[in-house]
């Protein structure tokens, strides 16, 4: 079907009504970084906290979208770029819906982090650095996946044998090599404090 027979219909109730209702701002939190610098940690303990002030939240990550959504895609430049235009759409619905998303995704290209920012308004996105050197990610390893990139197991892996282009101007910046995971998370959320997301 071609797109321009798809006209979309005209909402009744709005982005700022479903805020009202949860009351709290929403926001995409977007965790980028090498594979073991502890995206889905951070996201996660985020979440936690989150929670315990009553806000609603939706963690998005590899786990549950390349098992799911992105299931029919590899780990090519191409397929890793259409994994992150729909991560980005599907981030951009919870938005509208009034959740904090919480997207924890290598993402190791700039323009396709620029895009996905470039979906949403101003301050509706924020871009977290989860930053950490190689060697130290590849010390952790928790998956294993490192020493299999190092053997020829897995190709293209970011890091290794894909490049990985760190943000140039990102809202957070977390040092996970020298930041504690309590660190980090606490400057997090004390980021969202100032902003005032956590009211409307």
């Amino acid at each position: 079907m071609s797109s321009e027979n798809i006209i979309p219909f005209e909402k009744i109730v709005t982005k700022e009504q479903r805020l009202k209702l949860m009351g709290h701002g929403s926001t995409i939190l977007w965790f980028t970084g090498l594979s073991g610098s502890g995206k889905s940690t951070l996201s996660h303990g985020v979440e936690a906290v989150l929670l315990e002030k009553s806000i609603h939240t939706y963690v998005l990550d590899g786990d549950n979208l390349r098992t799911g959504l992105s299931k029919d895609l590899g780990f090519s430049s191409e397929d890793r770029e259409e994994n992150i235009r729909r991560i980005g759409e599907v981030s951009k619905l919870f938005l509208d819906a009034g959740i904090i998303t919480l997207s924890a995704f290598i993402s190791p290209y700039k323009k396709d982090r620029d895009i996905v920012r470039s979906l949403v308004d101003p301050g509706d996105f924020i871009e977290i650095f989860v930053k950490c050197p190689v060697s130290v990610c590849e010390e952790r390893d928790p998956k294993g996946l490192y020493k299999k990139a190092r053997s020829g197991e897995i190709p293209e892996f970011t890091g290794i044998s894909s490049p990985y282009e760190e943000p140039e101007n990102p809202e957070i910046v977390v040092d996970t090599s020298k930041q504690s995971i309590e660190e980090s998370i606490l400057s997090i959320v004390d980021y969202l404090e100032q902003k005032k997301y956590f009211s409307i």
